[in-house]
């Protein structure tokens, strides 16, 4: 709870981005103030309506004193916004009490105070019907609450439809049907009835309040077996619905168990002993059998295998790793036997960090979340007040019937309940959001998640991302016979005594063809233009077009050979002895297969292309060509990124940037949304992007765009479902033709109908 994963701010181009401030907090053991970023946001989970919905982190005091520290406490019973909001205006009002973290999703409250004990904010979210179990440092977790028995909702629905069968035979006196409709209410209604006063207490009008303001309607004028039928089908409507938003909560939470318990760690004394994977130190070594997941990241220091790392990059291949390649925790080990060292604590594995962003972007609310919060917090109390003129104006003025009046109001605040809306967006939203992370997508927001759909424009760096970012040789033509055979040993030579990342492509190509490496004497770096050195004697030079022209040794033919290779964007070099040119070398960072497949589904989808790069304009323009980009500008330094980004927005357009999450800031946080590539393992990448890519595939761009398009499409249904039916059964209240009972299946038959269609996106 108190690492917080922080999103860039956008510059302000009118594009629904909200800006965030940072505030700061202390851990537990006090002194080290981190900042913590507040999400003027609504949390993305919940389970039941609400008027008011709380963002998920609240600052409650201007500024934190040195001494204040962060409690986290588990609350079984806090699980939507409803307690969210009970839980915030209580705590409010708690001296010494300065910030509110909610994590709904694994019913966590973070309480950032200067008490002296947790006692005060225990009692007061006792004091809300609600337990509070401390989980803070040496503390031990709550276990899960018992499951509840099954009897009392039984003995709810057989009184229930006993009180409908005596009421309609009439064999019974009204006193029996009463006392059997009681005994109904009370076995099954309890806790709705419980919930409904404390937030009636509360001045909050949700659910369990209108609902018990229904059923006490319903019993007062004498609708007893209907008052009895309403609260046991609105408990099972809630049973149900509690049990398809586990669904939800359980994709977030089913990526914490990728990581296995224990672990092999090498001991001092050279044995293996099993560990707990929470209690092993950075630097221990931890051996990974076949079949095996891996407990923590690490880097390969005896052994090969292949890794199936589907579960932290999405990739559907496994992966070869051998010595000093990254693995990560929660991967599978799939063939052979490997060592690794530690890299990183449990807690700040790849795998946790995702956990922790995915849970961040819950406390991000989407756009049409904050339309929905903002229409419910108007649209609940009007319909209170509707349903209070609905039950006097007609009787008193129009010579109406008191019962049937009051009846229908009493229907009305069933019907009217804007439980459906507002829980439609947040259960789409955390199904997109988790699966997107099973395909190796992490999305630092519902915000990005549904904005994804209405970019028409994508800027891309190409090292790294349309590329590989590792130059090869790709081209050598020997221009005199009698030397073919040897220059590209004399080459490699030469190359090999240079970091320069075109002499390492060659001297990498000669080891690959196992050549032989001479020895060099006098050798010499010579600055922007190559190297020199001796070779058997003789003086050898392997250098650029520049060193060429510098030492009078160019002619048209050459330049016509070397022209050819660079305007296919290739870097060449040439190898000469003191006659002249013997051999020409061209290296170049080659195109992945993906970025061309990912540029087709992405021209598919309607988006256009634009590259970016510092890279020569040949270059762009060559790897452009390749792989089917719109534009491709070249010669580009990063303010320059930027104002083509200004210039695409100045044009209308929707943009994105992908690049490594470093590089390119500037570029990336004016976007819309900005991706990082291969973020898995990389802390900056996925702490800063809006959307981290785990591996280096581009084709997941398109993926983002198509499930952000499915996630837009799906909230819209839910929305215009809820309202239609909504307004549908308004009407037939009106009319007098629904029974309160129709009017629950009505509200909570809305209500699964969202949350199935949002569920729908785990299945893709």
């Amino acid at each position: 709870m108190s690492d917080s994963i922080h999103t860039p701010n956008k510059h302000d181009h009118n594009h629904d981005h909200e800006h965030n401030h940072d505030h700061e907090h202390s851990h537990d053991h006090g002194a080290k103030l981190t900042p913590v970023k507040k999400h003027d946001h609504a949390s993305h989970a919940g389970s039941c309506c609400s008027s008011k919905a709380a963002p998920a982190v609240v600052t409650l005091s201007e500024a934190l004193t040195a001494g204040s520290r962060l409690s986290t406490f588990r609350i079984e019973a806090m699980d939507c916004p409803t307690e969210q909001t009970l839980i915030q205006n209580k705590l409010g009002k708690l001296a010494g009490v300065q910030q509110l973290e909610f994590n709904l999703i694994n019913r966590i409250l973070g309480v950032t105070h200067d008490l002296p004990s947790t006692a005060p904010i225990i009692d007061a979210i006792k004091s809300l019907g609600m337990q509070a179990d401390p989980i803070e440092e040496g503390a031990t977790a709550a276990e899960p609450p018992a499951r509840k028995h099954w009897w009392p909702l039984a003995v709810s629905g057989v009184g229930a439809l006993a009180a409908e069968v005596l009421h309609f035979t009439g064999v019974a006196p009204t006193w029996v049907i009463a006392v059997v409709a009681l005994v109904s209410i009370l076995s099954g209604g309890l806790t709705t009835y419980k919930k409904g006063w404390i937030a009636l207490k509360n001045l909050n009008l949700n659910i369990n309040a209108l609902m018990s303001i229904a059923v006490t309607g319903a019993v007062l004028i004498g609708q007893w077996p209907e008052a009895a039928m309403v609260m046991f089908l609105f408990t099972v409507a809630e049973l149900i619905e509690a049990k398809s938003l586990d669904r939800a909560r359980n994709a977030i939470s089913g990526l914490m168990q990728m990581t296995p318990e224990q672990a092999t760690v090498k001991q001092a004394d050279g044995s293996w002993l099993e560990q707990e994977v929470k209690s092993i130190n950075l630097g221990a070594i931890v051996r990974v059998k076949p079949g095996e997941r891996i407990g923590l990241d690490g880097e390969v220091t005896a052994g090969q295998s292949t890794i199936d790392q589907a579960p932290i990059t999405g990739e559907s291949l496994p992966i070869e790793k051998t010595l000093g390649d990254k693995v990560f925790a929660g991967t599978i080990n799939q063939a052979g036997s490997l060592e690794y060292k530690v890299t990183a604590a449990a807690g700040n594995s790849t795998l946790a960090r995702i956990i922790h962003a995915v849970e961040q972007a819950q406390g991000a609310r989407a756009p049409t979340q904050r339309f929905v919060d903002s229409f419910s917090k108007v649209y609940t109390p009007a319909v209170f007040l509707f349903a209070l003129g609905v039950a006097i104006i007609p009787p008193l003025f129009m010579a109406g019937a008191w019962f049937d009046w009051i009846y229908r109001a009493l229907v009305l605040l069933v019907v009217a309940c804007p439980c459906a809306l507002v829980i439609s967006t947040p259960v789409t939203i955390v199904s997109g959001l988790a699966a997107a992370a099973r395909k190796g997508i992490l999305i630092k927001g519902g915000v990005y998640l549904e904005g994804g759909y209405r970019l028409d424009y994508l800027a891309l760096d190409k090292t790294g991302t349309i590329t590989h970012g590792k130059p090869v040789q790709t081209d050598y033509l020997a221009l005199f016979p009698t030397v073919a055979d040897s220059a590209p040993a004399l080459a490699a030579s030469l190359a090999g005594r240079s970091d320069h990342p075109v002499s390492l492509a060659i001297a990498n190509a000669a080891v690959e063809k196992k050549l032989p490496v001479h020895a060099v004497d006098n050798f010499e770096a010579l600055a922007g233009r190559g190297v020199r050195g001796d070779i058997n004697g003789e003086t050898y030079h392997l250098g650029n077009h520049r060193l060429v022209e510098d030492l009078g040794l160019c002619s048209p033919a050459l330049e016509e050979k070397l022209f050819a290779l660079e305007k296919q964007g290739k870097s060449v070099v040439l190898l000469l002895d003191k006659s002249g040119p013997l051999a020409l070398f061209a290296v170049a960072d080659t195109v992945k297969d993906s970025s061309r497949e990912a540029i087709q589904q992405l021209h598919e989808l309607g988006i256009k292309t634009l590259m970016l790069t510092g890279d020569n304009t040949h270059t762009a323009q060559a790897i452009g060509a390749q792989v089917g980009i719109d534009q491709a500008q070249g010669d580009l330094l990063p303010t320059d990124k930027l104002q083509a980004i200004e210039t695409l927005y100045a044009q209308g357009h929707r943009v994105a940037m992908v690049g490594d999450g470093i590089n390119d800031a500037p570029a990336l946080a004016r976007a819309e949304i900005g991706f990082a590539m291969a973020a898995a393992g990389t802390d900056t990448a996925i702490e800063t992007a809006d959307v981290a890519l785990m591996d280096d595939d581009l084709r997941k761009i398109p993926a983002f765009i198509r499930l952000s398009r499915q996630t837009s499409s799906i909230l819209k249904q839910n929305i215009i479902l809820a309202l239609v039916i909504k307004a549908i059964f308004l009407a037939v209240t009106f009319l007098g033709m629904a029974t309160m009972w129709m009017a629950v299946f009505a509200d909570m038959g809305v209500s699964l109908l969202v949350v199935f269609n949002g569920l729908r996106l785990l299945r893709k």
